[in-house]
């Protein structure tokens, strides 16, 4: 009894059997395994052998596995037993989630919940538990204030039934750090990572994967801040820890993968990022279904690694791959499908550019004109310095070809003064704004739309 393994390797034999390579550990050699284990014993108790079983099969990724047995037993469980039921709704919950199917996973949360507060008192920390998964779908939907509203309710409950420093309480504040990271609040996401962490380092064992994922999350927001140097840090931290408790094709080793990958591309390092991404690509091939957002997420990474290793057919594919999943994943208003389409327009002005490049002089209309498109969508991604960059580009070429009133000049004035802006220099701003006012006033009708904007 309670002996532990660690597999080495899985491979299919024939008529659905499996070989399994196995190296027996001991309390003596792999006291940090012995600890990780007994917490997983811990975190998968309560309700039928089954229903444990579920539970750890979820844990180690096993998702179609569990999806059955969560199945199975909500087939055969009575009516009567409503505990059980709640808990299978939940684990059905956590695989659609898992899956990518959050408007299914949100009807098992919702039925979870409608029961619970029929069946439990109003701060029951269950309660908390549903409203805390609730809050992830809402996230991962794109719908961040609804998350931030059921993290909320999930805190007020536990800071009403739980003690300080519960393991629950991590799991609350991480949730609401993600939340803030997702609307862009750093600070705010940062604070909330460091109370889960202080938690988490007194309650986890050092290689337990939840602690590996709130250095992960912290790591996101050092990137995110343009730290990328510390998020790279907190990267490999997570890497140790994953290689340690974790199956070599677990999702959130993919998921360590693409952010070292990230980190590697700001830095400049694009075919180091490239390599992680492929590492990210192989892993989810083996465990997502395959419209899963995922792979949106890694084809347009290594778009971008191919975009900036200037190989733009290569580019262009995986951006297309990218857009195709999301187009059947998510809806049509959803901030995501924004990035996806500047990255492919992006794409084709980028080989625009290069045509023109070829076949034209270097100071024809034609390539101020792509210079200023390649501008707009580095604004829109958020990258102005970028967007200043091609929008400079542009203006020389205009200043050479064009008189000093045409309303071209204008526009590109006027994209110029918006990145200023976007970067809060003001005063630089004010004064293209002005050259872009002038040049309107004395070549539009006094009605035109562009004065009114300007």
């Amino acid at each position: 009894m309670h002996t532990v393994f660690r597999i080495v390797h899985v491979q299919p034999i024939e008529n659905r059997l499996w070989q399994v390579e196995l190296t027996l550990t001991t309390a003596d050699d792999d006291q940090d395994l012995k600890r990780l284990t007994e917490r997983i014993r811990q975190e998968t108790q309560g309700g039928t052998g089954w229903l444990q079983l579920g539970k750890l099969l979820m844990k180690m990724a096993h998702f179609k596995k569990a999806e059955e047995v969560y199945q199975t037993l909500l087939k055969d469980t009575s009516v009567d037993n409503q505990e059980e039921i709640l808990s299978l709704y939940l684990g059905l919950g956590r695989f659609k989630s898992g899956q990518g199917e959050y408007e299914q996973a949100l009807e098992f949360y919702q039925k979870t919940l409608e029961n619970q507060q029929k069946l439990l008192s109003p701060n029951h920390s269950s309660l908390a538990t549903t409203c805390n998964n609730i809050a992830l779908v809402y996230d991962c939907m794109g719908e961040h204030l609804k998350a931030f509203e059921f993290c909320q309710k999930a805190l007020e409950i536990q800071e009403h039934s739980l003690p300080s420093d519960h393991f629950s309480l991590a799991i609350t504040y991480g949730n609401i750090g993600l939340v803030h990271l997702h609307m862009g609040e750093y600070l705010k996401a940062l604070k909330f990572y460091q109370k889960a962490l202080e938690i988490e380092q007194r309650t986890l064992p050092s290689n337990h994967p939840d602690l590996a994922l709130t250095y992960s999350c912290i790591g996101g927001v050092y990137h995110n801040m343009g730290e990328f140097s510390k998020s790279l840090e907190f990267y490999q931290k997570v890497l140790e820890i994953n290689q340690k408790s974790l199956p070599p094709n677990h999702p959130d080793l993919a998921a360590t993968y693409n952010n070292i990958g990230g980190a590697h591309l700001d830095m400049g390092d694009y075919s180091k990022a490239l390599e992680f991404y492929q590492k990210t690509l192989k892993i989810i091939q083996n465990t997502r279904p395959a419209n899963h957002l995922n792979f949106a997420v890694v084809y347009e990474n290594i778009g971008t690694a191919h975009l900036n290793m200037e190989e733009y057919s290569d580019a262009l594919e995986s951006f297309q791959k990218s857009s195709e999943i999301r187009k059947k994943s998510l809806p049509p208003n959803h901030p995501d499908m924004g990035a996806t389409y500047n990255n492919i327009a992006l794409e084709f002005y980028r080989k625009t550019l290069e045509i023109r490049q070829k076949s034209l002089p270097p100071n024809h209309l034609s390539l101020a004109i792509t210079y200023n498109n390649i501008g707009h969508v580095h604004t829109n991604m958020g990258e102005y310095s970028k967007a200043l960059d091609f929008h400079e580009k542009a203006l020389e070429i205009e200043r050479k070809i064009l008189p000093p009133n045409h309303p071209d000049l204008a526009t590109t004035y006027n994209n110029i003064a918006l990145v200023h802006d976007s970067i809060g220099q003001y005063s630089k701003a004010a004064d293209f704004n002005k050259k872009t006012l002038d040049i309107q006033q004395k070549s539009l009708p006094s009605n035109h739309a562009s004065l009114a904007v300007t």
